[in-house]
This record gives structure tokens, C-alpha cells and sequence, in this order.
């Protein structure tokens, strides 16, 4: 009997928000991974972890890091090192999973929610990206919708938790109240306030972030010219972004039929019964995988249009979960093709 492949990854970044949580997920996935090795800057060079129950020296990340051969690297260090180290990754065989914004809307590299466009993971050539985290929750159930009654237009307002930022945003909003207290990511206090502020500011007046949300679900769901806007808002939230979807379609809808078809899809948890109070509540989807759909509703404004709430783990399912279910979607593959 032939024995299993087992294969080897590298996790970049694994000292930071993400890269604790991809650590988290790895050991409850339990891959047909041999070896792991994690690496981070050279501030934490050093550093001891202990994962799967053993001590492991987080290494610096150097140019000849990936000499040694690796079949996959999750990347979860920021544009500037994803964009300098993961051609070379890829150089040397490895597939590389970045969480950064440095390669999304390259058009030779796949963008990827795995629920809703893998087969552009067999496209890729060394480098996939993982999607903004706001952007991910969106499309689960987008592509679910568009598929049955194709979407018209969309418009996003997220209420995004300050995880999202990192240490720093974290930082912000449990120490913001202290006397004397200087603000380590946000122009402006989080604590007690919402800011309509994510990233830069562009030319035309909408933040990166917006810009973000519009220019890749445009990609992942194929479809380039698909009229959307975009706010996106960061409140007082440690983790789990929410957000108000309103879209539009072309066809007409039963909703207790698009009610049941949102059910009936993978990773989508429908919470939706208001004469009870019940809808997706970010402190309920921490620790969570799935996509939660809820306040759903016509939007009797347009012919045929509805409103949702959709809420999600931005850390597990907004990037660190997202880009190891790629990984197992090529392990996949890579055992079909043997």
C-alpha cells in the first residue's frame, strides 16, 4: 500500500495577529503536513512558540530560506516582504498563500475564496492571494446569490472590529480610556467612537479599504463590471467584522426561497428570526469558520433587491482560516493528479 505524501509548510510572519491564529488553525486542521517551520522578522528572530505540543524556534526570513524546499508558505507579513520573498518562494517551488494586498489584483495571480471560486487555484503559478477579510465574508454568500439571480449591483457599509488593524488597533481600543494614553494606528480615538476610516484616503475620496472591497469581488466573482460602492467604518469592536449588504438583481425573487438557498450552502450559518432577537452577532462568530447571514429582507426601494447582515471571525475566516483551507484545497488537487 502506497504511503500517504506528507508535505512541508512554511508559516511567515507566525509571531503576529494572523499568523497566532493560522497557528491555532493549523493544529485543529491537522494537514498531512511533515514538517512546519515558522519565520518572522528579524526583531523576533529567536523566539520560541510551542505548537502541536512542541517547542519551535521562529526563524528570521532570509533570501535563502526557502533553499532548503518547502511545498507550501502561508504569508502573513505585510505587502513589502510578501513582495520581495514570495517570487522567491515561488522560485523554488513553493506555492505561496499570501494574506497581504500585494498581489490581489495581479492579474496573473488567483484570488481566492475557497466556497466560492477554487477552481482558480489551479491557475495559480507560485503565488495566491488571500482577499481582504471584509471582502471574504461578503462574497460567500454573494456568490450563492448571484448564482441564482444575478446580482445588479451591491452596496457595502461594514462596521469592521479593530483586529483588523493589527497589535496596534488592538492596543487603541483596550488602553484608549487610559490617562495619558498615545494612539498607536487610528487618527482618531476608537474607544466610544466610529471611524469612517480604513487605510488611505484616495484621490477620489474613498479609502483604500473601499476601493479594495469593490476591485476584488468584482474578481473573485468574475465579474469586472458589476456596479458596486463601498463604506467601510471601523468601530469599537475587538473582533469580527459585521457588515449591511444592500444588492440589487436582475431576476425576481421568492426570499423564503433565497432564505433556504443561503441555508443549504457550505459554510453559511443563516441566523434570521427577529421576532426573537436572533441575527449574526460578532461576538458570537469569534472562534468560527463560517459566514453568518441574517436581517434578511426586501429592499421595496427597487423592483427586486434585498438587505443582509453578514458577520464573520475576520482573523480565522477573513485570513488565516481562508488561506489554509486553500492549502487544503491543494493538498486536494495535488492527490488527484498523482
Amino acid at each position: 500500500m502506497a504511503q500517504e505524501r506528507k508535505y512541508k509548510l512554511a508559516v511567515v510572519g507566525a509571531t503576529g495577529v494572523v499568523g497566532k491564529i493560522a497557528r491555532e488553525v493549523l493544529e485543529e486542521k491537522k494537514l498531512p503536513i511533515s514538517e512546519y517551520k515558522f519565520f518572522c522578522s528579524s526583531k523576533s528572530a529567536g523566539s520560541k512558540i510551542t505548537f502541536m505540543g512542541k517547542e519551535y524556534i521562529v526563524h528570521e526570513l532570509k533570501e535563502d530560506t526557502f533553499d532548503e524546499g518547502f511545498d507550501f508558505a502561508i504569508f502573513s507579513a505585510g505587502g513589502e516582504t510578501s513582495k520581495k520573498f514570495a517570487p522567491i518562494a515561488a522560485s523554488h517551488g513553493c506555492i505561496v498563500v499570501d494574506n497581504s494586498s500585494q498581489w490581489r489584483m495581479d492579474k496573473d495571480v488567483p484570488l481566492v475564496v475557497p466556497e466560492v471560486n477554487s477552481e482558480a487555484i489551479k491557475e495559480n503559478h507560485g503565488i495566491i492571494a488571500n482577499p481582504n477579510c471584509s471582502t471574504i465574508q461578503a462574497v460567500v454568500p454573494l456568490k450563492v446569490l448571484d448564482e441564482k439571480y444575478k446580482i445588479k449591483r451591491i452596496v457595502y457599509s461594514t462596521y469592521q472590529a479593530v483586529s483588523g488593524a493589527g497589535l496596534k488597533g488592538i492596543q487603541d481600543l483596550e488602553n484608549g480610556e487610559d490617562e495619558g494614553y498615545e494612539l498607536q494606528k487610528f487618527a482618531h480615538p476608537i474607544v466610544n467612537n466610529c471611524l469612517p476610516h480604513i487605510d488611505v484616503f484616495l484621490d477620489n475620496g474613498y479609502t483604500k479599504e473601499e476601493e479594495k472591497m469593490i476591485n476584488e469581488t468584482r474578481k473573485i466573482l468574475n465579474r469586472p463590471d458589476l456596479p458596486i460602492t463601498a463604506t467601510t467604518v471601523r468601530v469599537p469592536v475587538l473582533n469580527s467584522h459585521s457588515e449591511s449588504i444592500n444588492v440589487e438583481f436582475e431576476k425576481k425573487f421568492d426570499l423564503d426561497e433565497l432564505t433556504e438557498a443561503l441555508r443549504n450552502a457550505k459554510d453559511i450559518i443563516v441566523e434570521d428570526d427577529p421576532k426573537h432577537d436572533v441575527y449574526p452577532l460578532a461576538i458570537n462568530a469569534n472562534g468560527h469558520d463560517e459566514v453568518y447571514v441574517g436581517r434578511l429582507r426586501r429592499d421595496f426601494s427597487i423592483e427586486s433587491g434585498i438587505n443582509m447582515w453578514v458577520v464573520a471571525d475576520n482573523l480565522r475566516k477573513g485570513a488565516a482560516s481562508n488561506a489554509i483551507q486553500i492549502v487544503e484545497e491543494l493538498i486536494r488537487l495535488d492527490k488527484i493528479d498523482e
